[in-house]
């Protein structure tokens, strides 16, 4: 299985870093990983809906330029359906018994993701009501993919 992160925007800090390493050297035992990044659009303070509505498809067409038709996406989003921890396992797990053979997981921005996006998703997941920033988001992501293999392999995990 090939596992895709498509993210907006760079990491900077050097502790999320060697987050997001830590847990791509743990799922190469599991699957092929690929972190890709987009640039992100610069968000003026008090921006209208109009305004963040242009930066969210600028973001999202960046991103589309990666998906591929026989891709299966999931994108993370405050509405998306929540799942536990067993439940993202089994989804996995199951796409891929159907023959899915490539995930890729879409994090947009700090002003989320555009209605393309939206529309191209196959599942939208949400990992809490709360707001968390796109790149904490990775590591979340990255841990619970991790955690994910951990449990179809009926091994334990406790970290």
């Amino acid at each position: 299985m090939k596992i895709t992160l498509l993210t907006v925007g760079k990491i900077k800090e050097k502790y999320l870093k060697d987050a997001i390493a830590e847990y791509s050297k743990r799922l190469s035992k599991y699957c092929k990983l690929e972190i890709i990044e987009v640039a992100d659009e610069k968000t003026p303070d008090n921006a209208s809906e109009v305004v963040e509505n242009v930066i969210r498809d600028k973001e999202g067409e960046r991103l589309l330029k990666y998906v591929k038709d026989d891709t299966f996406v999931i994108t993370l989003e405050i509405k998306g359906k929540m799942m536990t921890s067993e439940e993202l396992a089994e989804k996995i797990d199951t796409l891929g018994i159907r023959g899915v053979s490539h995930i890729m997981f879409i994090i947009g921005g700090s002003i989320g993701l555009g209605e393309d996006v939206i529309k191209r998703s196959d599942f939208a997941l949400s990992f809490s009501k709360m707001t968390f920033p796109h790149q904490l988001m990775r590591v979340i992501l990255l841990e619970q993919i991790y955690r994910s293999y951990r449990i179809i392999a009926g091994e334990p995990y406790h970290k």
